[in-house]
């Protein structure tokens, strides 16, 4: 019997079978790595003084664990033709919303004053964030509408009414287009202030806001929304004692440098020490028990302390090279869909190295924002790796360049 003929590809299928990008790739895969290398070192005397581990090497196990994890999912990822994202994007955001409500019901995960976890299998299991989903669907989500801005026909309502007349006027200056997208980001905001997780809510804004900028909408409404949250910011801190003890404390340290200064100063203390070259490689002092949590978001300061000013540069040109990579990727996407969702995830990333540098050093009040990477956690990880495996399943349907 005649084996049956195979069936042939369709464009769409042709197209996302193509080469992956593979300078994003390895950048990836080096900050991955030396993530790794520097978990094992900061966590050692953590999990050597943990009565809940068994050996000083256990939290580099579990995150070694989670990176596999994370790069088979980025290698499953990387191979999904990411159009389907468009279709799904709904879906993904409203299975994420309900994910967040559940975190504040008695199913929630409490630890240390907040509740930002859930179980695996709700009742049992290992914990994740739903907060790290929500972001990623999010930019999905205002991607797949936004790609298609372009064919948007404005509404009229009729003229002969002063509730008409006052839509047709917040039509024309933009704001009807963008309410949606305000009550979304609203709406998951609040449910994260809940937990509260402000670092969450930051990046999600962030994330969104990127995708927005992205697509065209109007400058003068991103400058008029800073203004107005830096407007708030500035009553809330006047008027709010514990806020401006907050400010206070980040303009100065030395003021309570045995209580809310104490992580700041220590972790200023580890870069510093760290001179040129650095200690050497598992040689930190401050991770002895005197920077709390370092493998956490200070993970940084540990970095160069042990590698020193050089290394801790290195390690900044990686991130640098990897957003930019994504921003090519972004310039070069073959569809809008592809483009806003690439700007989206770069942006992500490079605010959340921005702030948690400016966090280390004491450039910026303390936000909460862990390192791309680096610092420890499965539910981040596996979802910056997936984040990753979107960017090149976008760069493998890049048209290729034209000869002469």
């Amino acid at each position: 019997m005649a084996r049956k003929a195979k069936r042939d590809l369709t464009v769409e299928e042709q197209l996302a079978r193509g080469p992956m990008d593979l300078p994003l790739l390895m950048l990836a895969m080096l900050l991955l790595g030396v993530g790794l290398i520097m978990v094992m070192s900061a966590s050692y005397a953590t999990a050597y003084y943990d009565p809940k581990t068994d050996s000083p090497l256990a939290y580099a196990f579990a995150q070694g664990r989670f990176a596999l994890l994370g790069v088979a999912v980025l290698y499953l990822v990387s191979r999904f033709n990411y159009q389907y994202l468009r279709g799904l994007s709904p879906i993904l955001l409203i299975i994420s919303v309900v994910l967040l409500v559940l975190v504040l019901t008695p199913l929630g995960v409490a630890n240390k004053g907040a509740q930002r976890w859930l179980r695996l299998l709700l009742v049992a299991g290992p914990t994740f964030q739903p907060s790290e989903i929500v972001k990623v669907a999010v930019i999905l989500f205002f991607a797949s509408r936004l790609c298609v801005r372009d064919k948007r026909k404005p509404t009229k309502w009729t003229k002969r009414t002063r509730l008409g007349r006052t839509l047709n006027f917040v039509e024309k200056i933009g704001l009807m287009e963008l309410l949606p997208y305000i009550g979304i980001l609203g709406g998951i905001a609040l449910l994260l202030l809940k937990e509260p997780h402000l670092s969450g809510t930051i990046l999600v804004f962030v994330g969104g806001a990127a995708v927005l900028f992205a697509s065209g909408i109007h400058w003068g409404w991103f400058v008029s929304g800073i203004a107005l949250v830096g407007s708030a910011l500035a009553v809330v801190v006047k008027f709010t004692p514990y806020m401006t003890s907050r400010i206070m404390l980040w303009l100065d340290p030395w003021s309570d440098a045995l209580g809310k200064g104490y992580q700041t100063i220590q972790s200023l203390y580890s870069i510093g020490s760290g001179g040129l070259l650095g200690r050497g490689l598992g040689k930190s002092v401050q991770k002895y028990l005197f920077l709390p949590e370092p493998e956490n978001d200070f993970i940084y300061s540990i970095a160069v302390e042990e590698l020193g000013f050089i290394g801790g540069i290195l390690i900044l040109g990686l991130f640098m090279m990897f957003i930019l990579r994504g921003y090519w990727i972004a310039l070069h996407a073959r569809d809008r869909f592809g483009a806003l969702t690439a700007v989206g995830i770069t942006t992500l990333f490079a605010v959340q190295v921005f702030l948690n540098i400016g966090v280390v050093t004491n450039l910026i009040p303390n936000t909460g924002i862990s390192l791309p990477f680096f610092s420890y956690g499965g539910t981040a990880l596996i979802i910056q790796l997936a984040e990753v495996g979107i960017l090149l399943s976008i760069s493998r349907q890049i048209p290729a360049p034209k000869q002469d």
